[in-house]
């Protein structure tokens, strides 16, 4: 990675098999597809991934699938999401060595770390590989953001080289543009329903969850901002917004909302037939018969042909 991180990089499911081993070949599906569809890279071992429910073992799994099926083609990068920061130096490091072109890193969530702290990590991230490092923000999940002062300091220092934004707040994606815009690094969004605002606030790429399961709409939005086009990428927002729906089908009273959000993917992804199974990985459990009809009619409505 020589260039401003930029284009449509989808953070990748990780399909598994029955007994919960990575499932290679139906990896390596979803990875050319991505790819065919024109995606500019490729983001393995994160939220989306499962990566917080992923042995280490399973973890280098992925990196290593994940590199040898890009061949090349596009970057993959590979999130080390951990409690601390040494545990994910140890990830960072693998990760480099089998082949991934940048690491993806949210801040220590454990300890609550201020400011300072935040930059220290980032700081000593940087330091044991060579490889750009992206901060990843998001909250959520981590209970703790990336303050703005933070992202200032190490983005001007050079000490990241992307910010991924996944906080879901546009004022808090504006303000990152306006405070690190002139930095020369990428600034990525993470939210599958407003990919078309971003982009007209500046953003150089997305990071779309259920680009999995639809590729070619984000890849249509980012042409489409790249040409000020911006009737065309709002239409075909909207379109991906209803798409997107498919997270919420899940009854929350027998299972989390993270299950349904990645079971609604993995069934999307097993319903068009890219992956063989749509296992996630426990304990998170299944969707039922009933909501996978419901993902399968959005399939349909979006315009996508499912063949199971």
């Amino acid at each position: 990675m020589t260039t401003r991180l930029s284009g449509v990089i989808p953070p990748l499911v990780t399909p598994l098999t029955e007994d919960g081993e990575v499932d290679a070949g139906s990896f390596k599906r979803l990875i050319d597809r991505l790819i065919d569809a024109g995606v500019s890279g490729l983001f393995v071992c994160g939220s989306t991934s499962e990566v917080a429910l992923l042995s280490d073992r399973l973890r280098d799994d992925v990196v290593r699938i994940a590199v040898d099926a890009a061949q090349g083609r596009v970057p993959v990068l590979a999130g080390v999401i951990d409690t601390g920061t040494l545990r994910m130096i140890d990830h960072a490091r693998r990760a480099e060595k089998l082949g991934a072109k940048g690491i993806v890193a949210t801040p220590p969530f454990y300890i609550a770390p201020n400011p300072a702290e935040i930059i220290e990590h980032y700081r000593a991230l940087a330091k044991a590989v060579s490889v750009p490092v992206i901060a990843y923000n998001i909250p959520s999940a981590t209970h703790v953001g990336i303050p703005m002062e933070s992202l200032d300091v190490l983005a001007h220092e050079g000490t990241i080289g992307a910010l991924k934004d996944s906080s879901g707040d546009i004022m808090y994606f504006r303000t990152a543009i306006e405070t690190i815009g002139d930095a020369g690094i990428g600034i990525l969004t993470g939210s599958e329903v407003f990919a078309d605002l971003a982009l007209e606030l500046g953003a150089t790429g997305i990071v779309p969850g259920i680009g999995n399961v639809d590729p070619y709409g984000y890849v249509a939005i980012q042409k489409a901002a790249e040409t000020g086009d911006w009737e065309t990428a709002r239409r075909e927002q909207e379109r991906l917004i209803k798409l997107f729906e498919i997270v919420t089908v899940a009854d929350l009273s027998r299972i989390g909302f993270t299950a349904g959000a990645l079971g609604s993917f993995k069934m999307a992804l097993y319903q068009l037939g890219v992956i063989d199974n749509p296992t996630t990985c426990t304990p998170m459990l299944p969707l039922n018969d009933e909501e996978s009809e419901i993902i399968r009619q959005h399939l349909v409505d979006a315009g996508l042909k499912p063949v199971r």
